[in-house]
């Protein structure tokens, strides 16, 4: 349903003036979940950095230890990274009181053969 000039005034009166308030901006900023997600994959990246010039480093001075340190450093952060970005892309993230959620799907019931015998019975009729 579309707003009324009025209603469409009075809405863009208000975000104008939210959107000038700085306060209100960084707490909006700071509750967003994907702010989050964004600032640990930078972090990912940069660890990831360091564990490549650990491996370089201790390839360089043919230290093993320091250069198998360094992959599995770097192992880590890919590993925390991809992480980070599917909680940023995640839809059921969503802010309530200014922390971050995450909604539950309902428990499963049985196993993985029970999950395949309910596609099986699922599946459409021309497919059998």
């Amino acid at each position: 349903m579309p707003l009324s000039e009025h209603e469409q005034r009075l809405f863009d009166q208000i975000e104008r003036s939210l959107a000038e308030d700085p306060k209100f901006a960084s707490a909006v900023r700071n509750s967003d979940p994907r702010f989050h997600a964004r600032r640990r994959l930078v972090v990912a990246v940069l660890v990831g950095i360091l564990g490549l010039a650990l491996v370089v480093y201790g390839t360089v001075s043919k230290s093993t230890p320091l250069g198998v340190a360094g992959f599995v450093v770097m192992l880590a952060a890919a590993a925390f990274g991809i992480q980070s970005r599917r909680k940023g892309q995640s839809p059921d993230l969503h802010v309530v009181g200014g922390t971050a959620t995450r909604r539950t799907r309902q428990a499963r019931r049985g196993g993985f053969i029970e999950r395949l015998e309910d596609r099986w019975r699922q599946r459409p009729e021309g497919h059998r």
